[in-house]
């Protein structure tokens, strides 16, 4: 089986917190990747729009791109990068019309029909490790850490294209648990975080942030893990604006998940890049005794 790996625009700049510990941590499970070449934007978004096939030619090219590899699956880590190739892979099989339609439109490439499976990290971690293997690998187990996962919008919806049902967050409750954390639910896993209206809103103004912030609060979390960078953005970076305006009581730090992996593994904490982070989740780390430099 050859797996393909789609990272998108983001983690190659204001994200390589996430790509790079992601990639390290692959590495430390024996698990090979090969970064395609000639990929470009997945378009960040899938377009509703019935008749907008023109937007579908992006995540469709990257799709092409790995059936010439003659790769079986397409990994990727961004949750909207996901949600988008997800999508497109879906109408590209299901869809006769649209897809012929596509297809004509890109007459350099190959024809596609959907032969490459999309999955996200935490499948492929899932499937190729094992929760199991991986608690067998951890060298610096997240021990007292109380963490939640979130999901935020894309990672489940719609139903056909999800990681897993909405309301389950089986898939990165099982990492976390496997690295040491303790991991406590909350009601607002999968509520957005504001997405692209933080572009037309003052710094401190996301009222859908500053909702999650709080009901993570409430319910004792001490840290967000993600695998969006807007949802990252957006909760993470703007905790002091929202204090500020009084939209929220406490912080609560957010990371990749990607990163708290490589650090229970043992990973250079240099690869984690943690000062993208908020100064308070690194704070928080140094406060419970875990390495967040070299």
């Amino acid at each position: 089986m050859k797996i393909s790996y789609y990272p998108g625009c983001t983690l190659k700049l204001k994200a390589k917190n996430l790509e790079l510990a992601a990639l390290a941590s692959l590495q430390a499970l024996g698990i090979d990747v090969e970064e395609m070449d000639r990929w470009n934007c997945c378009g960040a978004v899938y377009s509703l729009t019935d008749d907008d096939l023109i937007h579908h030619i992006g995540p469709v090219r990257n799709l092409v791109r790995a059936k010439e590899r003659g790769a079986d699956k397409l990994v990727t880590l961004c949750s909207m990068c996901y949600n988008t190739l997800a999508r497109a892979n879906q109408l590209m099989k299901t869809d006769t019309v649209k897809r012929d339609t596509i297809n004509r439109f890109m007459d350099d490439e190959i024809d596609y029909f959907g032969e490459v499976e999309v999955i996200h990290y935490l499948t492929l971690l899932e499937e190729q490790v094992g929760w199991d293997k991986i608690k067998e690998k951890v060298t610096a187990p997240l021990t007292d850490l109380k963490v939640a996962p979130y999901y935020g919008c894309t990672l489940q919806r719609p139903q056909d294209v999800g990681i897993e049902p909405m309301g389950s967050f089986r898939l990165m409750t099982g990492l976390l648990e496997a690295i040491g954390a303790t991991v406590v639910p909350f009601n607002s896993a999968d509520k957005c975080c504001g997405s692209y209206q933080v572009i037309n809103a003052p710094a401190g103004d996301n009222d859908a942030a500053a909702n999650v912030i709080n009901a993570a609060a409430s319910a004792g979390i001490e840290a967000l893990a993600t695998s969006c960078p807007l949802c990252e953005y957006n909760l993470g970076k703007q905790q002091d604006q929202f204090m500020a305006k009084g939209k929220i009581t406490a912080n609560v730090p957010t990371f990749y998940f990607t990163q708290l992996l490589a650090m229970a593994l043992g990973v250079n904490p240099e690869v984690c890049h943690f000062e993208l982070n908020d100064m308070k989740a690194v704070q928080l780390l140094e406060a419970k005794k875990f390495q967040v430099a070299a």
